[in-house]
């Protein structure tokens, strides 16, 4: 995702006075807390047609998403295009984010405008989604929790690609994507945590080594989408494999 924008869980709801200190980035998605609209009326928008498009096409064709869903399935957590993934209008530094109260990705319409950028975004909050469904993940009170399903998504979900760090212009050698993942994942924390620099810096170093080495369930970094189809076909042969145990 481009500069500027952040993606991380964040609740449904607002639940009583220390939710109103701290909402956990819940202002960037303003769309949370209205009535749904009727498809009649939302058919009517063009950037929400566009995205359940673009969305649609994403979860058919994107190597990173298929092993996703994929995972989430094996793990008990099957995901319904209809009822964990949601377009709505944010606010115009984020992409998406993971609304862990309700388990549902939500997908900025008026924000994601190409194919390429919809695909990062679905697979980060994919990431985020399988985080939750494995582990005990409290989102909004441990903030080491946070920084390591942000390390996560930014190492496989594409993110901190080389053409993606080039178009932000940003360039570098030996650990650059280490680099890339580490200022994301800080980023992301800022953006929906009120929380200092520091502590979000803090956090993400003390957790790092071990989540950027947690590859699963790709079992790599995929540095490309032939690398995220050899990581979904190592995948499926892996679990081929288990069945026959």
């Amino acid at each position: 995702m481009g500069e500027g924008e952040a993606d991380s869980p964040l609740p449904a709801e607002k639940k009583g006075a220390e939710e109103e200190e701290e909402d956990f980035g819940y202002r960037l998605f303003p769309d949370r807390n209205k009535k749904p609209q009727s498809f009649l009326v939302r058919s009517l928008f063009t950037f929400h047609n566009k995205c359940q498009l673009m969305l649609r096409l994403t979860l058919e064709t994107n190597p990173y998403a298929r092993l996703l869903l994929e995972a989430l399935k094996q793990s008990g957590c099957t995901v319904f295009n209809d009822r964990h993934f949601s377009c709505e209008n944010c606010d115009g530094c984020v992409s998406g984010g993971f609304d862990a109260a309700t388990s549902q990705i939500v997908l900025c319409q008026n924000n994601i405008r190409q194919q390429s950028h919809m695909n990062r975004v679905v697979t980060h909050e994919l990431i985020h989604a399988f985080d939750h469904c494995r582990a005990h993940v409290d989102w909004f009170k441990n903030v080491k929790h946070l920084a390591c399903s942000e390390i996560r998504a930014a190492n496989l979900s594409g993110d901190c690609t080389l053409m993606n760090e080039i178009a932000r212009f940003k360039f570098g050698l030996k650990g650059h994507h280490q680099t890339c993942v580490r200022d994301r994942a800080i980023r992301s924390i800022l953006a929906v945590r009120k929380v200092s620099k520091e502590t979000a810096e803090k956090a993400v170093d003390e957790v790092f080594d071990a989540c950027f080495n947690d590859l699963e369930p790709f079992g790599r970094i995929p540095h490309s989408k032939a690398d995220a189809k050899r990581a979904y076909r190592d995948f499926q042969n892996r679990d081929r494999y288990t069945a026959n145990l």
